[in-house]
């Protein structure tokens, strides 16, 4: 494997440390701050960060700079998205919430990266492979033994149908959002924490839920900055690459951090089955990161919008400026038909049937 090839599994890594640390930090507040309430905060906190991050673009990294503006095809997928897991997924996941036990959610929760991988295997085509297939089963089961609780009674309920039914939503965002990854990862995480977070303090609003104090919210918005703006940009730049299912997979270790990090706050002593987890969610990452697809494929005509540079394979459109002073850009270009052969992911050019 080659060492570019890895930026995309240190970008979905890294996503799933900030998210996974949202957890006990989150927690902190929960006791003082209603649920729905602290939902809005966060998601308003990534969208209203990520906004001002947007807004001085140009002093940041190339990583954000000059990249594909979200375009009036990519808009039922943007709202889909907004829809689905920003909105529909948690007010179902809330409702279930009240009929059934911490416990079943946590294990049902895991429950999303298989519902992404299903949908963008049978619905998207998204190509999966053996090893990729036991790396998400493996990543899956130490995920469930770490949330599994030996001590408390499973419930399956029509409430746990709906924690599903709340996977499975966030499931059709994660290849929603894969359908537009190409373009500005930072204006997609702006529409929608402002979107989904703007909907659910109008429901705290109409539920009559008390505010927190302003260092509360000042604490919330920039956790939810940090750990879901920052996070989910990190998600959409690593689906670009990877697809949405390598994605999510990785993602799955967010549990885990999480756990990581409540052994450090709270200096809580870690369960039993935390430790049969560990096997598990090595044995998951080693499959996905030593997975190597080659095979002879064509590239059909296509013309679209991305951030690239020169050179970079598929990429040898010609410029009337120099190449070299260009640098990271984005602009309308051509494919021409092309068959060769080389190791790939189903990225933003090789999302072909196998």
């Amino acid at each position: 494997m080659q060492i570019k090839n890895l930026n995309p599994y240190l970008q979905a890594i890294l996503a799933a440390i900030l998210f996974g640390i949202s957890t006990p930090l989150s927690k902190l507040l929960l006791g003082e701050i209603d649920s729905i309430v602290l939902a809005s905060l966060l998601y308003l906190g990534s969208g209203l960060g990520i906004t001002t991050l947007l807004l001085f673009q140009k002093s940041f990294s190339n990583t954000f700079l000059n990249e594909a503006k979200i375009g009036r095809p990519d808009i039922p997928w943007l709202f889909g998205a907004v829809l689905a897991g920003g909105v529909a997924a948690p007010i179902l996941l809330l409702y279930s919430l009240r009929n059934t036990s911490a416990a079943s959610a946590s294990l049902l929760l895991n429950f999303e990266g298989v519902a992404t991988t299903l949908i963008a295997a049978l619905i998207f085509k998204e190509e999966i492979g053996k090893r990729v297939f036991f790396a998400m089963i493996s990543i899956t089961v130490g995920s469930i033994l770490l949330s599994w609780m030996p001590t408390s009674n499973f419930q399956f309920s029509l409430a746990a149908f709906g924690i599903i039914g709340a996977c499975i939503l966030w499931g059709f965002d994660n290849n929603f959002i894969r359908n537009i990854s190409a373009k500005n990862p930072l204006t997609i995480v702006a529409i929608k924490g402002i979107s989904s977070g703007t909907f659910s303090l109008v429901l705290a609003f109409l539920l009559k839920k008390s505010l927190p104090t302003n260092n509360q919210i000042i604490f919330a918005l920039l956790l939810g900055f940090v750990c879901y703006g920052l996070s989910i940009a990190l998600f959409i730049l690593a689906m670009r690459n990877l697809g949405a299912v390598r994605t999510s997979t990785m993602f799955g270790a967010a549990p885990f951090v999480g756990m990581i990090s409540s052994i450090v706050i709270f200096k809580n002593i870690p369960q039993g089955l935390f430790y049969y987890s560990l096997p598990f969610m090595f044995i998951g990452a080693w499959l996905m990161l030593g997975e190597h697809h080659e095979h002879t494929h064509i590239h059909e005509i296509i013309e679209h919008e991305h951030s690239h540079s020169h050179p970079e394979i598929h990429h040898e459109h010609m410029h009337k400026e120099d190449l070299s002073s260009i640098g990271k850009h984005s602009h309308k270009h051509i494919h021409e038909l092309i068959e060769h052969n080389h190791t790939h992911t189903p990225d933003i050019h090789h999302r072909h049937q196998h």
